[in-house]
């Protein structure tokens, strides 16, 4: 009794929860999600701040030397490089330390990775430059030689005064600029970085981080080869101390090497001098790291060695002053005051920071998942889009620009012992005593020395050349995706090469879609398994059965694909068969009424035994294992082919279906009203389908086949 009072009372509160309005339930919903609590802060705390819940458990003993080596070896590669990047970006080596400090800490604090090393990103650097050199461009700044402005073009967005030959008085609509030309690119450069950034918060807000599943891994590396050689065209001026302005627009590899050649004759000796020797150098220690990699227990520092060495012998030989060789002039010490990004330049990098965000968080997130597998732990993807969008936007208020995870680093970090992020904080630590003491040291550091740092750490890209023959045997749409984006991102530009990229990989996908394989197929010898007949040997034919399967989706894109290969499979198109019963029927009443009007009687077997037709099967066996969906034209091109079989007396039967497949057909009264036939036209497997077909095989005989 009291069971029935309790099934009662819960009916009757079920009826009352049915009985609430909509309005009610969002707004209960939003009170829950609004409320706040203890529980809820703290979580939100440790969730937003993942270094709050793993720092108290740091083992002092076992993670600290492993993480102080790894962070002193990167925050030592990492200088030079961030120095480096900064020719790629278009702006003073200052800033790329700025950059790599900021990434490095605020990581650390948000990431979720214990492994990843975010900071300068070569392709990030690139695509950085290409909008900061477009914009310089775009205001009017004209430069000497030595690189500082020379005078300022008004053309209509600007209206400025030139000061003493190297500072203007910039305005745009409520915003004033009073700098040079090196102020305005940090200023471009800021503002693009904070939009990436807040498209990446949001991005994380919204979970769209579904996005980087149309980044598929050829497309990516075509990508990033296609931009390494546009890195190596860039910096290709470098190498042999020309002056050429950077190409703006598509095309920049061809307009800069035929640049290059038509200005040869101005090489300057002692940079290609110094870039032959400084590329043997790195490239021979990379080789030997390679080859001895495992005899060594850390990273030989060759940049650094490079550096330094290029250093000294460029101050005391004075370089610059005896052969023009170009340097990287005074590098300040010390931070510069912060400062919000420019909104009114915001509007001219809108677009431009959207491939950025994307990129920047897919080779984060795809990094950290990496490695989180090798290791075993796990991170969590829409953490890591808050932590790399926060890398970018509050760095942006301190004179810095776009950041990544950068793999080489990464893998340097996993190397060396690396345990937690607290490696990155002693990298950063670098950074800092090169910022406070050792920056003006670098102010003899010729160019080309950073080139040759740059175009030599691309040789991990440029090695996916010799990947493609492989490839092209393995997957020879995946080796066209790969060329496709290459091409695009190198001959075209990196953005439309990204664009190019994602969308030729989709319209491949599509593609393959709506021209899947299909098959038919036979028994294995004295097994219940069934395998392509075009591919394997020593296979059965099913006497009077005919199995086919289609390897994609039946949906309103392949419908057509589905239907001829059927019929071209079978050797049967119903809707002709049936056209052909049609017109011999006709010619058969027209024959017997002639008969009959002749001899006076009727004969109706004259009409069967003209229309009548033996096939070598019986059954149709479609094979939906590889068949994960069905939408509304699928159903009624299924529903119109078992139809029109069943006219001429064969009979379909659907084997290895999945649920959403079975619900669909269901839903699309595909098997009758009130599915009457679910039970005898689905089967588990292929074998369950071709038993019931011999089993009914007396049965389909009496339907005429």
């Amino acid at each position: 009794m009291a069971d029935c009072k309790l099934a009662e009372v819960g009916h009757l509160e079920r009826k009352v929860r049915r009985r609430r309005r909509p309005k009610d339930v969002i707004l209960s919903k939003l009170s829950r999600s609004c409320s706040c609590s203890t529980a809820k802060l703290k979580a939100a705390l440790t969730g937003f701040f993942p270094v709050v819940r793993w720092l108290p458990k740091y083992r002092l003993r076992e993670y600290a030397w492993g993480d102080i080596m790894s962070g002193l070896i990167v925050g030592i590669i990492l200088v030079p490089q961030a120095i480096a990047y900064c020719l790629l970006a278009g702006l003073e080596p200052i800033y790329g330390l700025y950059t790599s400090f900021f990434a490095n800490i605020i990581y650390f604090l948000m990431g979720t990775s214990k492994h990843v090393s975010v900071g300068i990103f070569s392709l990030m650097s690139l695509m950085v430059g290409q909008v900061v050199d477009r914009e310089v461009y775009l205001a009017g700044f004209e430069f000497s030689e030595e690189g500082q402005p020379a005078a300022v073009t008004l053309n209509g967005i600007w209206n400025g005064t030139l000061h003493n030959g190297s500072v203007v008085n910039l305005t745009m609509g409520g915003y004033h600029l009073e700098c040079g030309r090196e102020c305005y690119a940090i200023s471009i450069a800021a503002a693009l970085t904070f939009l990436a950034g807040v498209y990446q918060i949001l991005m994380a807000v919204f979970r769209l981080g579904f996005v980087s599943v149309y980044l598929s891994a050829p497309m990516l590396d075509g990508f990033a080869t296609g931009a390494s050689l546009t890195i190596l065209t860039v910096q290709a001026k470098y190498l042999l101390g020309l002056k050429i302005p950077r190409h703006q627009g598509a095309g920049t590899v061809v307009v800069t090497w035929i640049n290059i050649f038509k200005n040869i004759q101005n090489t300057n000796f002692c940079d290609m001098i110094t870039s032959a020797i400084c590329i043997a150098v790195l490239v021979a220690g990379k080789e030997l790291q390679d080859r001895y990699k495992n005899r060594l227990k850390i990273p030989l520092p060759t940049e650094l060695v490079v550096v330094a060495v290029a250093t000294v012998v460029s101050h005391f030989a004075d370089l610059n002053g005896k052969y023009s060789s170009s340097i990287s002039g005074a590098i300040p010490t010390g931070f510069i005051p912060p400062k919000v990004p420019s909104f009114d330049l915001m509007p001219r990098v809108a677009f431009d920071a959207i491939p950025l965000a994307v990129i920047s968080f897919a080779f984060t997130v795809s990094l950290s998942e990496m490695f989180a597998k090798k290791h075993g732990y796990t991170v969590r993807a829409n953490q890591e889009m808050m932590a790399i969008g926060f890398c970018n936007i509050i760095p942006s208020f301190f004179h810095c620009f776009t950041t990544s995870a950068a793999l080489a680093k990464t893998m340097v970090k996993d190397s060396t012992g690396c345990q937690t992020q607290v490696s990155s904080v002693v990298s950063a630590f670098v950074v800092l005593l090169v910022l406070l003491f050792f920056a003006p040291f670098f102010y003899s550091l010729q160019k080309c020395v950073l080139a040759s740092i740059i175009i030599v750490s691309l040789r991990g890209a440029l090695r996916k050349f010799r990947d493609v023959p492989n490839q092209w045997r393995t997957n020879k749409l995946d080796a066209i995706v790969w060329m496709v984006a290459m091409s695009a991102s190198a001959l075209i530009s990196v953005e439309i090469g990204l664009v190019v990229g994602v969308v030729f990989s989709m319209l491949c996908v599509v593609a393959q879609t709506q021209n899947p394989k299909v098959a038919l197929l036979g028994q294995i010898q004295n097994t219940s398994h069934y395998e392509d007949l075009g591919e394997y040997n020593n296979l059965m034919a099913v006497p009077k059965v005919k199995i086919f399967r289609f390897q994609a989706p039946l949906y309103y894109a392949n419908k057509e694909s589905f239907l001829k290969s059927l019929y071209k499979a079978v050797s049967l198109e119903p809707f002709l068969e049936i056209a052909k019963r049609k017109k011999l029927e006709k010619k058969a009443k027209e024959l017997a009424a002639k008969q009959a009007k002749s001899s006076g009687s009727t004969n109706g077997d004259v009409a069967v035994n003209l229309v009548s037709r033996d096939y070598d099967f019986h059954t149709i066996i479609l094979d939906c294992s590889s068949m994960p969906f069905i939408d509304t034209t699928g159903m009624l091109t299924l529903k119109t082919v078992m139809k029109d079989y069943k006219e001429i007396g064969v009979r379909i039967l659907l084997a290895c279906c999945n649920p959403p497949v079975i619900d669909a057909l269901k839903c699309g009264s595909v098997f009758g009203p009130d599915d009457k036939d679910v039970g005898s036209l689905t089967f588990h497997s292929v074998h369950g389908a071709v038993l019931f077909a011999g089993d009914c095989a007396s049965t389909v005989g009496d339907m005429g086949v």
